[in-house]
């Protein structure tokens, strides 16, 4: 893990995209003949729940404060409300493997925009392992042209691809809140979601459904937005937001894979290639190197934090034995350590 400090997030960001990936045919089963708000609205009450059951100790994690809502609401905007709602309509008019291939943009978004905002720095190490694993999924997509033609799947993938874009919007918001109890980020942001979405489901008269598929809809929220939402979320605490962003890119393929077993797809060339590109692409993150001399300049914060590592050397009267979050402060100092873009090494190069 010393030598490889990319590890702990990169494990992190994939169990996140194995989680969201696997979340998108399934909503489409459990969907059929719901509206499209009322299914965001199902899918955030799971995740609210989540959220409630996943928050820690309140000494454990950064508790989330008032200055922190105007962020949460926006990340609620367009990653509950906006993203969930255009994806269950896309699902509605396309096949669930073409969705999922398009949600690959949601990394292309998200890199992009922590590049711009927060001056990332992803080396070539990642650039290629992102480029790779966009020309694993653009396989995916050459694959699904093969097979499917005509413009009737469209005005779907297109809604799908506007959900991309929200995703991508609230991954990069949601940077400023990695390190706070991912529970209570989670809980705040999927409630706000999940009663605008009813909100506006009940004043469009399309409430209506079944119980099977509101319970199949809330456990699937609940899993695949909740907690992989905290997966993802601890991803980015530990290596920033454009390598976990590149990395969930995995998550369309994922899908693609649970479309093919639940019946909608065969195997082909274009498959098996992708799956190549794909592995390579993890593999290249999971062994990424960042090593140089680098300056800290003196910071005051608070995050959950364990005083075995080399930036956290503040006493406490009684040392705690395990991670803890308290305000502290870290003294300017230089040194040369393998390092990725987390909440202490945001440093310009």
């Amino acid at each position: 893990m010393h030598n490889f400090p990319a590890i702990k997030g990169a494990l992190l960001a994939i169990a996140a995209a194995i989680l969201f990936g696997a979340s998108t045919p399934l909503v489409q089963l459990a969907g059929v003949n719901v509206s499209a708000w009322m299914t965001a609205a199902l899918l955030y009450s799971g995740a609210a729940i989540a959220g409630f059951f996943l928050r820690s100790n309140t000494t454990d994690e950064a508790p989330l404060q008032k200055r922190h809502w105007p962020r949460l609401i926006l990340m609620a905007l367009f990653g509950a409300v906006l993203g969930p709602a255009a994806l269950a309509w896309g699902l509605q008019h396309t096949g669930a493997m073409g969705a999922s291939l398009m949600l690959t943009l949601e990394a292309v978004f998200t890199v992009l925009l922590a590049i711009v905002l927060y001056r990332e720095k992803i080396g070539k190490r990642v650039a290629l392992a992102l480029a790779i694993m966009t020309a694993g999924a653009a396989l995916l997509v050459m694959d699904q042209t093969q097979t499917n033609t005509g413009s009737s799947q469209v005005i779907g993938l297109l809604a799908v691809m506007a959900a991309t874009l929200a995703w991508g919007i609230d991954n990069s918001l949601s940077r400023g809140l990695a390190d706070l109890d991912p529970g209570h980020v989670i809980l705040g942001k999927a409630a706000l979601g999940a009663g605008s979405s009813f909100l506006i489901a009940l004043i469009l008269g399309s409430t209506s459904i079944g119980f099977n598929r509101g319970v199949a809809l809330l456990m699937i929220g609940a899993i695949g937005y909740g907690l992989s939402l905290r997966f993802y979320l601890l991803a980015q605490r530990s290596f920033g937001a454009s390598r976990t962003g590149s990395l969930f890119a995995a998550a369309p393929f994922i899908g693609a894979v649970i479309a093919f077993g639940l019946g909608e797809h065969q195997v082909s060339y274009w498959l098996i290639g992708a799956t190549f590109l794909m592995i390579i692409g993890v593999v290249l993150h999971l062994t990424e190197e960042h090593e140089h001399l680098h300056h800290h300049d003196v910071l005051e914060h608070e995050h959950a934090h364990h005083h075995d590592d080399e930036h956290h050397t503040h006493s406490h009267a009684e040392m705690p034995s395990g991670t803890h979050s308290h305000k502290h402060q870290h003294t300017a100092q230089q040194h040369r350590h393998p390092h990725v873009p987390d909440v202490h090494h945001d440093h310009s190069h």
